[in-house]
């Protein structure tokens, strides 16, 4: 690994500027944004002038010497033929969630990097924030005794409008609907807490939207353990509320609502092995009613153990493993909910 780590950024779409922003902000670590690239020549001056690098096709990018990591942030169904060509081309990847769309697709993904010898990590940011992190802690020192409930709610707004203004976005094909888009972050918490599910019972519609995909959705998981856990979601519940995951067991629970701690309460708080966060004011809707409603220290610290990762010759927090964790969960919903 050289010096400078140089990134270059597939997909000039909104996620595209938390990767640029945390390009920059670890600039210290000498990250720097090499290029974006984008399938339209005739957007490439504009692409350029907002990125502040050149926009390339992306053949060019991926022989571009200087890149060393390529961030994709397309569609998701584009991302595994994005990640495969990265990694023949000998670039480390770095997708947006979720990594893909279907098992075999991520799988395809995990291969090509792991012949290629380079990093694949995945964007699932809230388990580089410290406070998800305080959480897995608390868990595996015991805090909470035996795991035995989980709470996932995920009640977002996304008008009409959201899913209109691209051909691609409400399609089993290139984006799934609000388990695989917006819940995907709070089904890889519950997963990282409690372990992969073992057996799923759900429902899900489209009650409020005009698109291929489910709107609303409703499940109940087992896990190995025993525990149970509840996932909710919803792209239609206006003007848009904050998220929640709850963790309960034996010994305490934790109620965390947006990033904010709204209960951290032990049975015996003396034999804590992690000391409890301070408990924060409400949260706000946040990404509940804008997709831009996430703050970038996620992507920020994602970017961070990434380039720290290739530092010390070591696979990033979120591999493509960890990534498919989550993915292979939302999956069974959808077969329990009869949508594949």
């Amino acid at each position: 690994m050289s010096e400078t780590i140089g990134f270059a950024i597939q997909g000039p779409g909104m996620v595209a500027d938390y990767h640029r922003q945390a390009i920059a902000a670890n600039a210290e670590l000498d990250a720097r944004l090499v290029a974006v690239s984008h399938y339209n020549p005739a957007r490439f001056a504009e692409v350029s002038a907002k990125f502040g690098a050149p926009c390339l096709s992306q053949g060019d990018m991926l022989a571009h010497p200087a890149v060393d990591v390529l961030c994709i942030c397309t569609p998701s169904g584009q991302h595994a033929d994005q990640a495969v060509a990265a990694a023949q081309a000998g670039k480390h990847v770095l997708v947006e969630k979720p990594m893909a769309l279907s098992l075999a697709d991520a799988d395809a993904m995990i291969a090509a990097c792991g012949r290629a010898g380079v990093n694949l990590g995945v964007v699932l940011q809230r388990r580089a924030e410290p406070l998800f992190r305080r959480v897995y802690d608390a868990v595996r020192a015991g805090d909470l005794g035996d795991l035995t409930l989980g709470v996932v709610t995920v009640p977002y707004y996304r008008p009409q409008a959201y899913y209109d203004q691209a051909d691609w976005r409400g399609t089993w094909a290139l984006d799934g609907g609000v388990l695989m888009n917006q819940g995907i972050h709070l089904v890889d918490l519950l997963v990282w807490y409690m372990g992969d599910p073992v057996e799923v019972q759900a429902h899900a519609d489209t009650l409020g939207r005009d698109i291929e995909v489910e709107d609303t959705l409703a499940a109940t998981l087992r896990f190995a353990s025993g525990a149970l856990a509840t996932v909710t979601a919803t792209t239609t519940a206006a003007p848009g509320f904050p998220h929640r995951i709850e963790i309960y067991g034996t010994g305490g629970g934790v109620q965390i609502e947006g990033e904010i701690v709204g209960r951290w309460a032990l049975a015996d708080p003396a034999k804590a092995t992690v000391a409890p966060p301070q408990v924060g004011a409400p949260a706000q809707a946040g990404a509940g009613s804008d997709p831009r409603g996430i703050a970038p220290t996620g992507h920020v610290a994602i970017f961070r153990d990434f380039i720290v990762a290739l530092r010390e010759n070591r696979a990033p927090q979120v591999d493509g493993a960890e990534g498919r964790r989550s993915l292979a969960a939302v999956l069974a919903v959808y077969r329990a909910a009869g949508l594949s």
